[in-house]
């Protein structure tokens, strides 16, 4: 239970300066009510002269398509009080970029996040996680229920490909808030804005036409959009309908390791002095064979003699100490007791559809100039296929037998001859579905100059099933040549792994069915009420939410599908379903193994499970917050030059329950953990214009973000077979609240030119790391016979249940605050004095990560997936006909995860570097109806890859290839 309300001295601080300011802002709506009752003549002479009074209008140029959306753009930075950015559609259905997660990529301090295909996924602001950033549709919350290609999803952060960019005309992001801001978003806030009836001055209709062609699918994928909005006469009333379909095709190749291990050698393999009397037994960890931990890897004492151990020599042997150095000649026992290999290395191939299909419908109506009222819906479902398959050397809880081993000076195994190996094939296709709609109705209310009533309500829902089977059987024992030069590790062999009739057995294979079912659900009302006119106002709020998330996981893990399945296709069978592949080993005729294996009936009859497949844990939570907001915005003069200035205080409250399934006395029920707690938000920004085309920003603010709640549920489970480690959750962990001090400013060229720089510091505290604690098995309250027969074996050999103990762990709060600090540079500038229509835009950010309090050596290092520098780069040139963009994004690689990655205590992992160049061009066919505009796109042109690494570059984690992606098309507006 928890109960909880905080107000920091900032809130304090900032609560006495807005009493001050809503008096200072009264006395100026005073003042300029008492100047309109004036003559123009006694106005002219009490006031200073419009050239000190205003800011110089920026020189203007008639532009449009690119050009256009930049201008705006910088329009609406110079003209906010805060630190935002924005991103303009350049016309009805024409969005600057292909995907939104890529159009907000151009904004500084946002790192985007590409899912393996290299479609971008989801963006970070400002050194926090992609769950610190809160996403709203119209200032309504968003929660989709989708995932990545690799994705768990398991947080709060949101996929941005499930929403089409013709349906959106802004983007605008919030680096310091506002008081009247959805909380949530520590890191800052994105708003999208759907496009409306009245956003076109008249009727209109657009078109777009599609194809885009990927060299690793190798097939083609149409997608159309139609959008049209009808005005009545009077421009009173609009209606906006818009409908998009894609049929994409996905291709990724790849490799992947799932981690990296090294040798669990034995005492008479290590050649110590426990080796005559248990030579069987292990070295205590630290001792001179096993080192550093890992020991993933088992050397076998012996082996049966078969034909093929026979035929290799290994029959009969004793594979000790001294047979392991008299066949790895240079290297020491130490040596080869570390020599780090995959974990799994295996080549993995994706292939599928990934089709979507998206509706928008908006309706306006302004019956006079007090009212403006509109509904807004949005609709789209995602239905996507991925026949991903992989082949695997076996390396963890294998039995290779090394020689001729070569290391580098990390251990790392660059060459070898690895005898008695063996392969699996997994074959993981999956089918998924997922829906979102939304429904966000409003209106704005005048009822006189100076008072406006904003209300506003939104529903939304998504839902996904992912129906994940796993199909795995095993080759025979062979022996390799594995080389690792630094790119990704290689072997040759003489069994040919492309054979349906090479000797593939069910031995220590698997037949699963796995489902994974979600379901978020958001709700929401707000009404605010603004005394006075737009530059000078107060404004009073209140705002309720409620967000709710359930994820089931199904699973049957060989009990149900695998007995049948093996009775229906036994290994004498299994070549018959197993066919040659396109990538050079084989694949599952998986239409036919399904049919004669009934997996359809297993898959909808698949138990429920502690989590799915992608490692999310069922469980979900329903939080409803209310919220309370003053804020005053107001306008003054300073040095005889204009200062606006945005005052506010957010109260907001939290009532969350949170729910898991928990296992007691063996009887599966689910548990319902209830808390609530408030935080006081304040935020304070302000911008001078200290010269004709210069301004200078300042904010200072408090955010937060709600904790992850799958890091809450009120279960526990087991991450390994040993049973040594447990995953609990924790109920009691606080909101993540970051204290924000931005500074900055901008000097604006002309046009949509301007040159800017920010820095920006952030504290967070109540920033979570992963606890650790020893606990007797018993207090875990799971029955020991819940456990699987492995499991079951680890806790009797260490005493048994009832004196075992297990390291447990979980989430918790650091007594420590996360400190981030940052710069951010921008460059806006048209080169029209060198080629008219020329310019170039770039920005470039770098961030600082340190820790401070009392768990600081534990919270270091674990912010994760956070790029320490990012820039990117667009050269643009268009005219009234043409236009051509090339864009290159770059980010520096990211610490992917924690430390003792695979029980290796130093090992994380890390992202390599990154940049990705892509071209856009487009040429109007004017004089002909409807303006036809043909536009050519490339993206990632030089066929980038994404790479992750274990500790070394030379250990690759994983490796994707989504190779390069050809659009061609055609757009045009009646």
């Amino acid at each position: 239970m928890q109960h909880q309300v905080k107000k920091s001295t900032l809130s304090h601080a900032l609560s006495v300066a807005l009493l001050g300011m809503i008096s200072s802002t009264a006395f100026a709506q005073a003042q300029t009510e008492q100047a309109a009752a004036q003559p123009a003549t006694e106005q002219a002479q009490a006031s200073p002269s419009a050239s000190s009074e205003q800011v110089t209008e920026l020189d203007r140029v008639v532009t449009t398509g690119f050009r256009q959306s930049l201008e705006y753009s910088t329009q609406a930075k110079r003209d906010s009080t805060g630190f935002t950015d924005s991103i303009f559609a350049e016309d009805l259905g024409k969005f600057p970029d292909v995907n939104i997660a890529e159009s907000l990529a151009r904004i500084p301090g946002i790192q985007l996040n590409r899912d393996v295909n290299g479609e971008g996924l989801n963006v970070a602001i400002r050194g926090l996680p992609n769950s610190f950033t809160k996403t709203t549709i119209n200032g309504a919350s968003v929660a989709t229920a989708s995932i990545g290609l690799d994705s768990t999803n398991q947080n709060r952060e949101v996929d941005l490909n499930l929403f089409p960019t013709e349906f959106f005309s802004q983007i605008k992001v919030y680096k310091s808030p506002t008081a009247a801001l959805t909380e949530g978003g520590a890191a800052g806030v994105i708003d999208m804005r759907n496009v409306r009836p009245f956003d076109r001055p008249d009727s209109q209709l657009t078109y777009i036409l599609q194809a885009d062609y990927n060299d690793i699918a190798e097939e083609a994928s149409p997608r159309g959009t139609v959008i049209g909005s009808w005005l009545n006469e009077d421009k009173t009333f609009g209606v906006l309908a818009g409908v998009t379909s894609a049929r994409g095709k996905l291709g990724v190749e790849g490799y992947e390791t799932v981690g990296w291990t090294n040798p669990n050698l034995t005492n008479a393999q290590c050649g110590n002095a426990a080796a005559a009397t248990a030579p069987g037994a292990f070295p205590a960890l630290g001792q001179p064979c096993n080192l550093t931990g890992g020991n993933g890897w088992r050397i076998p004492d012996s082996v049966a003699t078969t034909p093929y151990t026979t035929a290799a020599g290994l029959a009969g042997q004793t594979f000790n100490a001294q047979w392991l150095r008299d066949h790895n000649p240079g290297l020491t026992t130490q040596q080869i007791g570390e020599a780090l290999i995959p974990r799994l290395g295996r080549p993995v191939h994706m292939s599928g559809d990934r089709d979507r299909d998206s509706f928008l419908g908006s309706v306006q109506w302004r019956p006079a100039d007090w009212a403006d009222m509109y509904m807004d819906v949005l609709y789209t479902k995602a239905e996507r296929s991925n026949d991903r398959i992989d082949m695997n050397l076996i390396g963890r809880n294998g039995a290779m037998i090394p020689m001729n081993m070569q290391l580098d000076a990390n251990n790392v195994v660059t060459s070898a001859t690895f005898a008695n190996a063996q392969f699996f094939l997994e074959a993981r296709p999956y089918n998924e579905e997922v829906q979102y709609w939304q429904v966000t109705p409003g209106g704005t209310f005048y009822f006189a100059d100076d008072v406006k009533l904003d209300v506003a309500g939104s529903y939304s829902r998504s839902w996904m099933r992912r129906d994940s089977p796993t199909i795995l059987f095993n080759s025979p024992f062979t022996t390799i040549q594995y080389t690792n030069n630094g790119d990704i590790p290689t072997w040759t062999t003489d069994l040919d792994l492309n054979d349906p009739n090479a000797g593939w057995t069910w031995t220590g294979g698997r037949v699963w069915a796995q489902n994974e079912k979600r379901v978020t659900e958001t709700k929401g009302l707000n009404a605010s009420l603004q005394l006075g006119d737009d530059r000078n106002n107060v404004v009073f709020g209140l705002a309720w939410d409620q967000n709710y998330r359930t994820i089931v996981g199904f699973g049957d893990t060989g009990t149900s599908w695998q007995p049948y399945a093996l009775s229906q296709v036994p290994t004498s069978a299994l070549p018959g379903y197993i066919t040659p592949g396109p990538f050079g080993f084989v694949s599952v005729d998986f239409d036919r193994f399904m049919a004669d294996t009934n997996y359809a009936f297993y898959r909808d009859n698949a138990p429920e499970s502690s989590g799915a497949n992608t490692g999310a844990p069922t469980g979900g939570f329903d939080e409803a917050n209310t919220a309370a907001f003053i804020m005053v915005n107001g306008e003054s003069e300073v040095w005889h030059r204009t200062m606006r200035f945005n005052l506010g205080m957010r109260y907001a409250q939290t009532d969350q329950d949170i729910t898991g399934p928990v296992t007691i006395n063996g009887v599966r029920n689910y548990r319902t953990l209830t808390g609530d707690y408030a935080e006081w938000l304040p935020s304070f920004s302000a911008a001078w214009d200290v010269a004709d085309n210069v301004v200078l920003r300042t904010s200072a603010s408090r955010t937060m973000t709600r904790p992850n709640p799958s890091s809450m549920l009120p279960s526990t489970t087991f991450t390994d077979q040993g049973a040594q480690i447990a995953n609990q959750g924790n109920p009691d962990l606080t909101p993540y609240i970051s204290t924000n001090f931005d500074i900055g400013g901008e000097w604006y060229t002309g046009g949509e030119g301007f040159v800017g720089v920010t820095l920006f510091n952030k504290r967070i505290e109540g920033y979570t790391f992963q606890g650790v604690t020893t606990r007797p098995f018993t207090s875990l309250e799971i029955p020991f016979e819940s456990l699987t027969e492995a499991q079951q074996i680890a806790i009797n050999n260490r005493g048994g249940p009832n004196v075992a103990t297990v390291n447990v762990q979980q989430q918790v709060n650091a007594d420590a605050e996360l400190e981030i600090r940052g710069i951010e540079l921008i460059w806006v500038q048209p080169l029209n004095f060198v080629f008219e229509g020329l310019g170039f835009m770039a920005n470039f950010s770098k961030l600082n990560i340190d820790t401070i309090g009392k768990d600081s050596s534990a919270l270091a290092g674990n912010v994760y997936g956070v790029s320490p520098k990012m820039w990117n780069a667009t050269t643009y040139w268009e005219n009234d006909v043409a236009s051509v963009r090339l864009s290159y994004n770059w980010q520096e690689g990211a610490v992917g995860t924690g430390p003792n990655q695979q029980g290796i205590p130093f090992a994380q992992l890390y992202g390599e570097d990154r940049g990705q160049l892509d071209l856009s061009s487009s040429y109007t066919l004017k004089g002909i109806k409807s303006e036809p505009q043909i536009f050519f796109n490339v993206l990632n042109i030089t066929g980038e890859e994404r790479r992750s690494f274990f500790a070394y570059d030379n250990a690759v984690n994983d490796m994707y290839d989504p190779g390069t992606t050809y659009t061609i098309g055609v757009r045009g507006t009646f």
